[in-house]
């Protein structure tokens, strides 16, 4: 576990420094297909269903959602 922490940290950090460059729809977006991914994933989890499967949906559920509410913003 321990060998794992150091590529999580930087895999995290670029993750965070990588939006800096993005416009409010593009983070809204790509915050809301992440979300959407962790979501469906941990349903398909509980469910005892697909995790990959739950993951894709949500992930692009939560996409559309955070396009559709940076679009009501404007």
């Amino acid at each position: 576990m321990k060998r794992l922490m150091l590529p999580m940290a930087l895999a995290g950090a670029l993750a965070v420094g990588a939006c800096s460059g993005m416009s409010d729809t593009q983070q809204r977006t790509l915050s809301g297909g992440g979300i959407g991914a962790g979501v469906g994933a941990a349903a398909g989890a509980l469910t005892g269903g697909c995790m990959t499967c739950g993951a894709v949906i949500g992930g692009a559920a939560g996409a559309a959602g955070g396009y559709i509410y940076d679009q009501t913003k404007k």
